[in-house]
């Protein structure tokens, strides 16, 4: 099956580079580009691709209010893509935001190319593209700068998790990936994608990175907890 994909930045060499190399792929398909927000999100209308690669920081509309109108579209708009958010920098305030708005995860813009190759597909199978490494530095440094946690309908939506799943939560927004929850819980790695499915089910969550935004905000977990 392929990927339909398009690629919104503002800069036509990065698009151009960008498109080449996923093009380049038997499964990929780059349907269209554009340079800023608004037009990326025009585009996505009218191709309705599978996956936007989406910089954060554009003239005109910036990602980040892209991907919001991409993700929690108008009355008689059905076409929902993934949104994988580009970036300069690995800490990015605007990251964070388009991550509570639904994105997919992000991706550094200087990443190797088989990286981005990887994040396309991934984000395309439905998953999230947050790295493990970065996830405890990228959540926690702004949850520490955020309001105390919403322990009020957050905490009640908790309550319907068995214990189990609170632990696999927790572990997720820890930045372990399924095979160290796997190892820490002493469980099957396909046992813990299916608590990781029944967990973004019961608190009606798009994907892991809503997972993780949501365990600090309910206070499960506190910003810089071993």
């Amino acid at each position: 099956m392929t990927t339909r994909v398009i690629i919104v930045d503002d800069q036509a060499m990065v698009r151009a580079g960008f498109a080449a190399l996923l093009a380049a792929q038997s499964d990929i398909d780059v349907v269209g580009d554009a340079p800023d927000g608004a037009q990326g999100v025009e585009l996505s209308r009218h191709t309705h691709p599978d996956v936007v690669l989406m910089d954060v920081r554009m003239p005109e509309m910036d990602g980040l209010e892209a991907a919001r109108q991409l993700l929690d579209p108008p009355p008689g708009v059905v076409h929902r893509p993934k949104v994988l958010m580009l970036t300069t920098f690995d800490v990015d305030d605007y990251v964070y935001e388009a991550l509570r708005a639904g994105a997919s995860g992000f991706l550094l813009k200087d990443a190797p190319p088989a990286d981005l190759i990887s994040a396309v597909r991934v984000v395309a199978a439905g998953e999230a593209l947050l790295a493990p490494s970065v996830t405890r530095r990228l959540i926690a440094d702004f949850a520490r700068q955020r309001p105390a946690p919403r322990k009020d309908r957050t905490a009640l939506r908790l309550n319907g998790l068995t214990p189990r799943e609170t632990e696999v939560l927790e572990l997720i927004a820890r930045g372990l990936s399924n095979q160290e929850i796997a190892e820490s819980l002493v469980l099957a790695e396909q046992t813990v994608k299916t608590h990781i499915g029944r967990v973004l089910a019961k608190l009606e969550l798009r994907d892991r990175a809503q997972a993780v935004i949501f365990a600090y905000e309910s206070g499960l977990v506190s910003p810089g907890a071993n």
